[in-house]
């Protein structure tokens, strides 16, 4: 074989492709291990740490003993956290509001996204600029403007009192309402997105043949169009559940002393109680926790790819 043969051959598209993919596949595999798994390993090593007055407040987790190192590990911060009711309190607390929200938000997005993916095709990127357009404003103060609006002297009570509906202010503000409300405020086109691209992509041939069949358009949704969208859901649903269980700007700004979540907490341990161990290790098991959402989606994305 000649060397222009050969050089042929080491170009041809089958090997092209083969680099492709894999360069493909290196690009993300390294930006999880620089931005994900190696900063987790840090906070697990932290976790199994002890606090320390030093900089930073943690103690040393390799010592060398007479020429040899020796790990100083520990599992008091997790046993800590285990047998507290106020760390147990916050993690139950934080997972029950994220589930909630994360319904109330998928009753809200599904029809928006179902109605945006039916609409015409002139219509549909003006409604989804509407969706994503709350984006172009500082997060921080939207969740501002909801505490200005649920006070008792706000614009919502005062507009209910002026309708009769109510003779006194209702207390909304610093509440877990409050909380809910702006979790789904907040993430609502977190849900719509995944729905919309799910529902947009749907054969209508589908629906067609259903509805030829003598369904009627209650069964076409409940049997064809609500089966297939169900990967959309299952990703709207993870968006949503995985950050609201660890936020907290929200609960820190709508939310009273009774709403206990654990990004609120964590940040009392970080900052306040210079606890940075025990932190660590609430952080670590509301990883751990959130992994089980995680395996659900990627099971159901499964099944409906081999569907």
């Amino acid at each position: 074989m000649t060397d222009a043969a050969a050089d042929r051959v080491g170009d041809s598209p089958a090997l092209s492709t083969s680099r492709g993919r894999l360069f493909g596949i290196l690009i993300p595999t390294a930006w999880l291990l620089l931005f994900f798994a190696i900063p987790f390993l840090f906070v697990i090593k932290i976790s199994l740490s002890e606090a320390a007055y030093s900089v930073p407040p943690v103690s040393d987790f390799l010592i060398w003993q007479d020429g040899w190192p020796v790990l100083q590990a520990t599992w008091a911060n997790f046993a800590l956290i285990l047998d507290d009711p106020l760390y147990l309190q916050a993690l139950l607390g934080s997972l029950r509001i994220a589930a909630i929200s994360t319904v109330l938000t998928l009753l809200i997005g599904y029809p928006m996204a179902y109605a945006i993916a039916r609409a015409e095709p002139g219509m549909r990127t003006p409604l989804l600029l509407l969706v994503i357009l709350p984006f172009w404003t500082s997060f921080l103060i939207r969740v501002y403007a909801w505490s200005t609006l649920l006070q008792d002297q706000g614009m919502i009570n005062s507009a209910l009192m002026w309708l009769g509906v109510i003779d006194d202010p209702m207390r909304m503000l610093n509440t877990e309402f409050a909380v809910q409300l702006g979790i789904v405020y907040s993430y609502l086109p977190f849900m719509i997105l995944p729905l919309y691209a799910t529902l947009e992509r749907l054969d209508g041939s589908l629906l067609e043949a259903a509805a030829d069949l003598g369904a009627r358009p209650v069964t076409t949704f409940w049997r064809v169009t609500l089966p297939l969208s169900l990967p959309g859901v299952a990703a709207g649903c993870l968006l949503v559940f995985i950050p609201a269980a660890g936020e907290f700007v929200i609960p820190e700004l709508l939310g009273g002393p009774d709403t206990l979540m654990i990004g609120k907490i964590m940040w009392q341990e970080f900052f306040n109680n210079r606890d940075w161990p025990v932190a660590s290790a609430l952080a670590t098991i509301l990883l751990l926790l959130l992994i089980v959402p995680i395996l659900l989606l990627d099971r159901t994305q499964s099944r409906a790819e081999q569907g």
